[in-house]
């Protein structure tokens, strides 16, 4: 017979040795975002070597994979903005599952999701949200002050959105911080998991875990740059190993997506479209992407008869001014929409969106900016201000006659806010009314706004 205090010893034992076995770790993001018609989908990146359990309305099952184990491998010099051998590129696993209709709890180990509610009536609005560490322009990115986006985040999730839409450029951590710039030492920098962990999951987490995401894909998510992190983890559409970034070859492919649509309730949509492959000088007659983005235009117009008032999310403002400064001569140069979707879309419409199209909004430009016309153009909003280095170069509150943003457009409001970091919400105030407003890192309001239709007004023509 044993002895009780030896047996107790015995189970201690075992109990001991079972929590010293190895165990896979929690998910590095987990978050949910909506893809074509507003179907939610749970997104998972681990650097286990299996998915983790997601459990559904209190059912457990293991996550799909969407793209395999491992570290992204370098597409090679020809064909990179950046290489650079030496960027640490740890493995990662990424998963996914859609989430049914009806739908009331999901978690993934053990991590509760937020879903999407009936009516989408409260919208945060961010983009451009990384470090930038490229070419000779380097971020502080060890200062909260000088990149704020964990800040902005923050802030933004303690507005309790229904919805956060993102508007592409998430990737800036290129190239590695200089030895004499301590203010990015010991950045992660290239293209692999350790960058795109540093520059979005890890400073948004608080906003992933707020509402779910519809999210645009920039010019830094092109194959070229940021695209392979793209499709393994943000794309809402399938993932096509034959044609995910990794091999140049497939750029053609890889390099676009299809538009889809999100239902926000009432009679309203987001159409969300893939401009990561324009080219702001225009394209060259013959160009394959000519094709694409004619493409691209006709299917928003099929997605925008499908409710009355229509919300289009790119990358790429059509409708909004920048501004460069001569660094010899200080004279300040406005330039409008980015061409190349200017070249195809007014090719097939003058106003360049379909005339159901009542709103867009876009990034690119970092700074805060909104345009409204008196023409029949949609009202723009850029929300480019929430983490990149800031442009500087303020906007004329009257811009010169005849220098309209769009080829044909009678501009009769514009407001903007240069060199301040923040972020943008839309609160649905009627079917066709919404109110803005332009918040600081803190969360702050920094101007105000109403939308009416395809119209809108600011409080203040600057901040």
């Amino acid at each position: 017979m044993i002895h009780p205090i030896l047996r107790l010893l015995a189970v201690a034992a075992v109990l001991a040795g079972c929590a010293s076995l190895p165990s896979e770790p929690p998910p590095a993001a987990a978050f949910v975002m909506l893809g074509a018609d507003g179907a939610p989908i749970a997104r998972a990146v681990t650097t286990a070597s299996t998915c983790p359990a997601i459990t559904i309305d209190g059912r457990t099952a293991t996550m799909a994979v969407r793209a395999p184990r491992g570290p992204i491998p370098l597409r090679g010099k020809d064909h990179s903005a950046s290489f650079h051998p030496d960027a640490v590129s740890a493995p990662v696993l990424s998963c996914e599952t859609p989430l049914p209709a009806g739908v009331t709890q999901v978690s993934v180990a053990g991590q509760p999701l937020p879903l999407p509610a009936a009516e989408l009536k409260r919208i945060v609005v961010i983009g451009d949200t990384g470090c930038r560490l490229k070419g000779k322009e380097f971020q502080d990115c060890n200062d909260p002050r000088a990149y704020p986006f964990a800040r902005v985040a923050a802030s933004a999730a303690a507005w309790k959105p229904d919805l956060v839409v993102h508007v592409g450029d998430f990737h800036y951590r290129e190239d590695p911080c200089p030895a004499d710039r301590p203010g990015c030492a010991g950045s992660p920098y290239g293209y692999g998991w350790d960058a795109w962990n540093a520059d979005f999951f890890a400073p948004a987490r608080t906003l992933l875990a707020a509402a779910p995401w519809v999210i645009a894909r920039g010019n830094h998510e092109s194959c070229a740059r940021g695209g392979q992190g793209w499709w393994r983890f943000l794309d809402a559409h399938a993932y096509d190993p034959a044609a995910n970034c990794d091999d140049p070859a497939a750029d053609r492919q890889a390099d676009y997506a299809d538009p889809y649509a999100v239902p926000l309730g009432g009679g309203a949509q987001l159409i969300v479209f893939d401009s990561a492959n324009t080219n702001w000088r225009g394209f060259k007659p013959g160009d394959p992407a000519i094709a694409r983005y004619t493409d691209t235009w006709r299917k928003i117009e099929g997605l925008a008869r499908r409710q009355r008032y229509n919300i289009a999310v790119d990358h790429h403002p059509l409708y909004a001014y920048g501004a460069l400064r001569d660094a010899r001569t200080g004279a300040v140069t406005l330039f409008g929409g980015d061409a190349g979707l200017t070249q195809v879309f007014g090719a097939l419409d003058p106003r360049l969106l379909p005339a159901t199209i009542d709103v867009l909004l876009s990034g690119h430009v970092h700074l805060w900016e909104q345009t409204s016309f008196s023409s029949d153009h949609p009202t723009q909003f850029v929300a480019g201000f929430a983490g990149t280095a800031e442009d500087i170069v303020p906007l004329p509150q009257t811009p010169p006659a005849g220098q309209p943003p769009a080829p044909g457009a009678v501009l009769e409001a514009l407001s903007s806010w240069i060199d301040g970091f923040g972020f943008m919400t839309m609160e649905r105030m009627g079917p066709d009314a919404w109110r803005v407003i332009v918040h600081d890192r803190d969360g702050k309001e920094r101007n105000t706004c109403t939308v009416e239709g395809r119209h809108s007004r600011c409080a203040k023509p600057r901040v």
